[in-house]
């Protein structure tokens, strides 16, 4: 109750995300814009549930060399 089946998928895409392996993520800014940047997965890294139900991917992105969350929709490419 109060969880969404829609983050079902995002919650298991925790256990598929490789250490220390470069990917690609893509997904939308809030204000509309698709951005892809090459990321890394790390310990700081994880994959959860906003207070408010959003579906949230924190992750190392090594374009700007710190950490961003991608919210709701994404998608992972190694």
């Amino acid at each position: 109750m109060g969880l969404s089946y829609a983050i079902v998928p995002y919650i298991t895409e925790r256990n598929k995300m490789i250490k220390d392996k470069t990917f690609r993520i893509t997904y939308k800014k809030s204000n509309g814009e698709t951005v892809t940047r090459f990321g890394k997965w790390n310990d700081k890294c994880r994959v959860w549930t906003s207070k408010i139900g959003n579906a949230l991917m924190t992750y190392y992105d090594l374009d700007a060399q710190g950490y961003r969350t991608a919210k709701n929709s994404w998608q992972v490419r190694y």
